[in-house]
């Protein structure tokens, strides 16, 4: 059964020109979840360019370059809902130079959709972003075969595409992927099942997003509550409240568990989960709570509650994937400000270990230099522990970002091995 305010994140990606923004269009139009002024905007500037009908990649190029390239170059954030579910989409570019783009929108994504042309079949940029999909252990992958309708909707066409990935992606780290032929062009299997390709016998695609479970994607064994901050009312009716607030990474905390206070090492019982409402007996991932303990101890902002028997890793030294998202490359051991849940710390790259060559996915070890959009296996040492998972496990407590101290700009995000 479908929670029907269940929410789902995904994201598309593509080569240039394989139709993302027209598929968004597509399913914003087919669904009716364009608002009417938008609309008419949409067909106005259809009819100005000289369309024919209705240009459904203008819904989501949102930038004014995009729309005179006819390309996207940022991530556009839409939101849209249907009887079943809520929606986010994150349309990222396809460009080699966007690749931090497509880190950053796929980052909270369940499911990522990735759009082949029918014509060209799998090809470098197919590949690229199914690794970063599957660097970023996104759960589901939605490979969809697009411009059926320039391959006469032709069976054997959409079999030679599955080949080709099926054999790429035997390497990468992917759960559950599905296959599903499409126009967003023309609307066969978007939102609507096609008459044109009787032979996939299959959901279409809304029904596909509609539909699949995502509620197992959250850790539920590993309880991990970072403290972001410290609530002491001081009103007449919570005088002593000391309540420690946060949003739960993991895991479910309940009334009464024995936890411990990372890094400290203190110990100590629930004694109360309470939201602005109500006081609740147990909270599970993501809810935002805030909770009070049995004992009066210091606990405070960046400091982890966990299971006393279940806890992450303490360290200052950590392997990371990185992404380098700054025009600057990085500076050889240089300090900055990394981010770890609520807690900051500064921190060094101590080591660059390997590159990755995203195109053919081999590991170079020679080039140590980090610049924009390079992705490489390094090591780095923070000043004091985090409590840190393996990203694998906890995409919160196993992800980390690397601030400028001078400019305060994020130059790099990072994920836990």
């Amino acid at each position: 059964m479908i929670d029907n305010n269940q929410l789902l994140r995904f994201t598309t990606a593509g080569s240039v020109d394989d139709g993302k923004s027209t598929l968004i269009g597509r399913l914003l139009y087919d669904s009716k979840s364009i608002f009417e002024d938008q609309l008419e905007a949409v067909e106005k500037t259809s009819l100005r360019k000289g369309h024919q009908g209705v240009d459904l990649a203008l819904f989501t190029d949102g930038l004014k370059d995009e729309r005179e390239q006819g390309i996207t170059i940022d991530v556009a954030y839409r939101y849209f809902t249907t009887p079943k579910r809520k929606f986010i989409i994150a349309d990222t570019p396809g460009h080699v130079q966007y690749t931090r783009n497509m880190v950053t929108g796929a980052s909270t994504a369940n499911a990522a959709i990735i759009l082949v042309d029918a014509r060209h079949g799998v090809i470098e940029q197919t590949k690229r972003h199914s690794f970063i999909a599957s660097l970023l252990h996104i759960p589901h992958i939605l490979v969809c075969i697009n411009k059926m309708d320039l391959v006469d909707y032709n069976e054997e066409a959409y079999n030679t595409v599955i080949n080709q990935f099926e054999e790429f992606s035997s390497k990468l780290i992917v759960k559950d992927v599905r296959f599903i032929p499409i126009s967003a062009l023309k609307g066969d299997n978007v939102v609507n099942r096609s008459d044109n390709m009787t032979w996939y016998q299959g959901a279409p695609l809304l029904h596909t997003l509609e539909t699949i479970h995502i509620s197992s994607d959250i850790n539920k064994i590993d309880m991990r509550f970072p403290v972001q901050t410290v609530l002491r009312p001081q009103s007449d009716t919570h005088r002593d409240y000391r309540g420690y607030a946060g949003r739960l990474s993991s895991g479910i905390i309940r009334k009464g568990d024995n936890i411990t206070v990372l890094p400290s090492g203190f110990t100590s019982k629930v004694k109360s989960i309470d939201t602005f409402e109500e006081s609740l007996e147990e909270a599970f991932a993501p809810m935002s709570v805030s909770v009070t303990l049995e004992d009066d101890i210091d606990v405070g902002r960046g400091d982890m509650i966990v299971r006393t028997n279940n806890k992450p890793e303490a360290t200052q030294d950590i392997d990371v994937m990185l992404c380098w998202l700054h025009n600057n490359p990085a500076k050889p051991r240089a300090k900055y400000t990394i981010k770890h849940t609520s807690n900051d710390q500064r921190a060094m790259i101590k080591e660059v270990i390997y590159k990755i060559n995203i195109n053919t996915l081999d590991r170079d070890k020679e080039d140590k230099e980090l610049k924009m959009n390079d992705i490489a296996k390094v090591k780095i040492r923070t000043t004091k522990p985090l409590m840190v998972d393996n990203y694998r496990d906890n995409k919160t407590t196993g992800s980390i970002i690397l601030i400028d101290d001078a400019t305060n700009e994020t130059v790099a995000a990072g994920m836990i091995k």
